[in-house]
């Protein structure tokens, strides 16, 4: 506030020099009433993107933790090149992807191992150590015996360095396209020493020479991106208090006052004789800081429960007044851990505004730096900060000391959705035929591959159509899983002409994550939830889930799209379902032919081998359906007039008040006596009806007494089922 009056002041009167000076002054104002914000510590960083920058400093890790690393060593990008389509009436496509090979540094100290590793945030590799997307990686632990890669050494040949000390990890041809055709930015989770991390792991490697085993509670790893060691013990004080000891053998560093110390009694204070010493005649000196102090109101690290991005947790209790510190403490915290150190610091900072000055006149080893002891006459307890053996005696310098931590705190460290981390899914693939729909042309055939998986981690499979023992690629499936599964109990047989809203089915889906959708009346008509069951094509109304995948359909529609002859025959348990939907690929017709004689096969991240599958149901394209509504009319002079109401392919329906197109070259029937295949007599006409005269009905009655009478319709490329006339009497 002072540094805003005191700028338009000085502006007014000055102009902008003495805005300046006014602003200056403002700000030392601001400063002593309100405290400047301050961090103590080396940056937490976010989690930053994985670069290359010469002379940039590789950390050293301990314990757990995430790191972006530093790209020491890449190839160019490998382009891959594949061309789909081109049938017939369809432009050929050529699709373009990358790979790439590179080296990525991510300790200067030796590691453990290599977890979970994050690419854009998504997992890249998993805890159980699968890679997500395609590619090879190796993983060199910074051992001193370790070799060079092998595919660095075949690229550099003789000048391939082993890069021994460093823990590195090689990616060979990793697969881009799922990052845009570029390298995506790279977090690695990391495993160096362990367990409860000590205070020895953190200064491994460091050239610390002294006694360092004193044990870091609730510290999961830490990382040191440079510095000397005196930044880093600062670092590890702020949180974890650190007592120095040089008295012994050499340097110890160990834990100030610690909660298994005894209470040590100091002797009585003696008197000095310099004037220029404290408490001359006592030996002691007491004081009290005034005014503000540096207290830390927060601390930011790194936390566990949110894959070790930065957190914060800040002290509790009331603000009071001083300079708001904020802690960088570059280690992996539970959040409740955190809280619980960052009260302890505060605590600490409030104690030490009280200290106290002993002269002693003998040395007793055991009073030491880090040591809680009583001081005669003085109430509480005093933790020893340091002393010095001078001419006059031992001086200490003390801190007031209170017994016991902070009273914990609940802590929450935030939500953050996880990546999903599952094993790749296999492929399931069912590959058919369907009646055409109406769409496109009508003269070649509709082939569709329904491409699942068994759980949601599945990013869609390349398709080849398989002929004569070869594979030729059919394009990719997407990423969009079909509704695939099995009946679990029997479809009865249907004549598939009425809506049977009483009818039911039971089927297992693929995977537990697959649902269905119920439709109404007119959605039904519009050509809504429509499953290919076997060889026949069904709708449903209603869907309703029994657990585990499975699903009960009531409301049945059968026999569509012409499929009445698969009505008639029913399905047993466990014939593939398909829901027929916009997730299924189109197959170009022009690879898949000849009809029944090739099949399909698709592969996918998860997929070890190619899965196959045959095309079921062909030659459903063009086959025109059946004709409807037979009639039969016995005329005066004996013979027999036969009627039926022909369909057209691509039609769903058959409605009374208009004339459906014809999608055939001409219109044309064969009628036949006997068996379908094998017909004893057949007639062939271009009109929905024959008149049979009454000696030739005489003389098929005479032979063939209670044969069949059928129609045929013949399409432009099949005959359509037969229609039931009437039987011969």
């Amino acid at each position: 506030m002072a540094t805003l009056i005191l700028s338009t002041i000085g502006t007014v009167i000055g102009g902008p020099i003495g805005g300046a000076i006014g602003a200056a002054l403002g700000g030392r104002i601001d400063g002593a009433i309100f405290g400047t914000p301050g961090r103590e510590g080396p940056r937490v960083k976010e989690l930053a993107v994985t670069t290359s920058s010469y002379g940039q400093a590789i950390p050293r890790h301990a314990g757990q933790m995430r790191t972006a690393g530093t790209v020491i060593w890449a190839t160019d990008l490998v382009e891959h090149r594949e061309t789909s389509g081109g049938g017939k009436g369809k432009p050929k496509l050529t699709s373009y992807s990358y790979s790439i090979s590179f080296a990525v540094a991510l300790s200067s100290s030796p590691i453990d191992r290599v977890g979970r590793i994050w690419a854009d945030g998504n997992l890249l590799r998993g805890a159980a150590g699968d890679l997500k997307v395609p590619g090879t990686l190796r993983i060199h632990c910074g051992s001193g015996s370790q070799q060079p890669d092998p595919l660095i050494a075949a690229a550099q040949g003789g000048a391939a360095p082993a890069h021994r000390g460093l823990a590195y990890v090689v990616f060979e041809d990793l697969q881009l396209a799922d990052f845009g055709n570029r390298i995506p930015a790279l977090t690695f989770e990391i495993f160096a020493s362990v367990g409860s991390t000590g205070l020895g792991d953190v200064l491994a490697e460091t050239g610390f020479a002294g006694d360092a085993q004193m044990q870091l509670p609730g510290l999961h790893g830490f990382a040191h991106e440079g510095g000397t060691i005196g930044d880093l013990l600062a670092t590890i004080d702020s949180l974890y208090p650190l007592a120095c000891d040089c008295s012994g053998a050499g340097l110890t560093l160990q834990a100030a006052a610690r909660a298994d110390d005894t209470v040590l009694a100091l002797p009585e204070a003696a008197s000095g004789w310099d004037e220029e010493s404290f408490g001359v005649q006592q030996g002691s000196e007491s004081a009290r800081e005034a005014g503000a102090v540096p207290r830390p109101q927060a601390v930011r690290y790194y936390d566990t429960a949110r894959d070790f991005q930065p957190g914060l947790q800040r002290a509790g209790g009331r603000a009071e007044p001083g300079y708001a510190r904020t802690i960088e403490f570059p280690g992996a915290l539970a959040a409740s851990d955190a809280r619980a150190l960052v009260d302890d610091a505060a605590r600490r900072a409030a104690l030490r505004r009280e200290r106290l000055s002993w002269r002693v006149a003998e040395l007793d080893p055991a009073i030491r730096p880090g040591v809680v002891v009583r001081a005669p006459g003085m109430s509480g307890t005093w933790l020893v900060e340091s002393w010095e053996w001078r001419e006059r005696g031992i001086e200490l310098a003390l801190s007031r000391h209170r017994p016991g931590t902070a009273a914990p705190l609940a802590a929450d460290p935030g939500t953050v959705p996880p990546p999903l981390d599952a094993p790749l899914a296999h492929t399931v693939l069912q590959a058919f035929e369907l009646p055409w729909d109406g769409i496109g042309s009508s003269d070649a055939q509709a082939i569709h591959a329904a491409v699942s998986a068994d759980s949601a981690n599945w990013r869609g499979a390349a398709l080849f159509v398989e002929r004569d023992g070869e594979l030729l690629a059919a394009g990719t499936s997407g990423r969009q899983r079909a509704v695939v599964g099995t009946t679990l109990t029997a479809l009865p047989a249907s004549p598939g002409l009425l809506f049977a809203p009483s009818a039911t089915l039971d089927i297992q889906l693929g995977a537990e994550d697959l649902s269905l959708a119920p439709a109404t009346l007119a959605a039904l008509a519009n050509g809504a939830n429509r499953l290919l069951v076997g060889r026949e094509l069904l709708q449903f109304s209603q869907a309703v889930p029994l657990g585990s995948g499975a699903w009960r359909l009531t409301g049945l529609l059968r026999g569509r799209g012409g499929s009445e002859a698969s009505a008639l025959e029913g399905a047993e348990p466990g014939t593939p379902v398909a829901l027929v939907d916009e997730s299924l690929a189109v197959i170009d017709p022009a690879l898949a032919s000849p009809v029944g004689a090739s099949g399909l096969a698709a592969i996918g991240a998860g997929d070890a081998e190619p899965v196959r599958a045959p095309i079921a149901n062909p030659g459903a394209t063009l086959r025109p359906p059946a004709p409807v509504h037979p009639r039969c009319w016995r005329q005066g002079e004996g013979g027999m007039l036969l009627r039926w109401t022909r369909r057209a392919r691509g039609q769903w329906c058959w409605p009374a008040e208009i004339e459906l197109p014809l999608v055939e070259q001409a219109e044309s029937y064969r009628v036949g006596l006997g068996p379908a295949d094998s017909p004893i007599m057949s007639w062939q006409v271009a009109v929905p009806q024959l008149t049979i005269p009454a000696e030739t009905l005489a003389a098929i009655a005479a032979d063939h007494a209670n044969e069949a009478l059928w129609v045929r319709q013949i399409g432009s490329h099949a005959l359509s089922d037969p229609l039931l006339l009437c039987r011969i009497a």
